[in-house]
């Protein structure tokens, strides 16, 4: 995918992208052109956008994107004599990943900021990919539009999404904005190696960060730590990493305590996140009570 498209994103000048990111303009006098997307492989490329040369790219890959309809291309500034010749408009930078997601969440719109963001981590991809459809399931049974980012299957509300995985920085903030658009009011994102690159999660503020492993408060520093540094989204520091609390099983155990040990406890997990979302216990009963009596 690598590409945050036109219909879900908004239109910067690349005045402002040099001025606000700090990069180069050449020429100077192309600061009015405005992009409409961004995007970091050719075939990604649509008619506007601003065309990012992965690091190890092939220079001469710049020529394929301008022929695709790309307006401006941002390069390394020892790419800047190639980036002229090709008849677009250059930014010149080696942006970090950080900068890269603040890029690339700026065009998208900031969709982030548009939703509830709940990631589950841990040390099985497997089990992680089960917690996310499992609270996925919880938060649309409390009422909310949904939208999921996993390799065990991405969807924005009821469509299924055509990815490939693992998702970088453009992909993730693309997926956002797809769901953001049709009216996703939450969001779950499984942070495991199947579904996610390194830094995939730059540009991307989290709510909620979760995760099913029996852990001790220590532990749970080192994981959320772990998880940041590995992903590269933001938290509230004052946030902790949420697990299975003595509330939430309990609740799991007044109300629904039908099922496996490990669907319980993947249920309980859920429930724990919704809580420290600001959920209200109340609704919480109440929509494991209907949940229960449909069954």
């Amino acid at each position: 995918m690598s590409v945050v498209s036109e219909s879900i994103s908004r239109r910067v000048t690349l005045g402002y992208i040099a001025s606000h990111y700090g990069f180069d303009l050449e020429p100077r006098f192309a600061d009015g052109v405005t992009v409409t997307s961004i995007a970091d492989t050719p075939d990604s490329v649509r008619p506007g956008a601003l065309y990012v040369l992965k690091a190890d790219g092939d220079p001469s890959l710049l020529a394929v994107a301008v022929a695709r309809g790309a307006y401006a291309v941002l390069v390394p500034p020892s790419l800047s004599a190639l980036a002229q010749a090709a008849g677009v408009p250059a930014l010149l930078a080696t942006p970090d990943p950080e900068t890269m997601g603040a890029l690339a969440s700026d065009i998208a719109g900031t969709p982030a900021n548009t939703m509830a963001v709940f990631v589950v981590c841990g040390d099985d991809d497997e089990e992680i990919q089960a917690d996310v459809v499992r609270l996925a399931d919880f938060l649309h049974m409390l009422g909310n539009p949904v939208g999921i980012v996993s390799r065990a299957g991405s969807s924005s509300l009821e469509r299924e999404l055509q990815m490939t995985y693992p998702l970088g920085i453009l992909d993730v903030q693309h997926t956002l904005s797809v769901c953001s658009e049709d009216g996703a009011a939450a969001m779950v994102i499984s942070a495991d190696s199947e579904t996610l690159r390194s830094g995939a999660l730059e540009g991307v503020n989290v709510d909620v960060l979760g995760s099913i492993d029996n852990l001790d408060k220590a532990e749970s520093a080192d994981m959320l730590k772990s998880a940041r540094q590995r992903y590269g989204f933001s938290i509230d520091e004052r946030k902790r990493l949420v697990t299975c609390s003595d509330e939430s099983s309990w609740l799991v155990g007044q109300t629904a305590a039908s099922g496996s040990l490990q669907g319980q406890r993947r249920l309980s997990l859920a429930i724990a996140m919704a809580l420290d979302a600001g959920v209200r216990r109340s609704n919480i009963r109440n929509a494991l009570r209907v949940s229960k009596e449909l069954r």
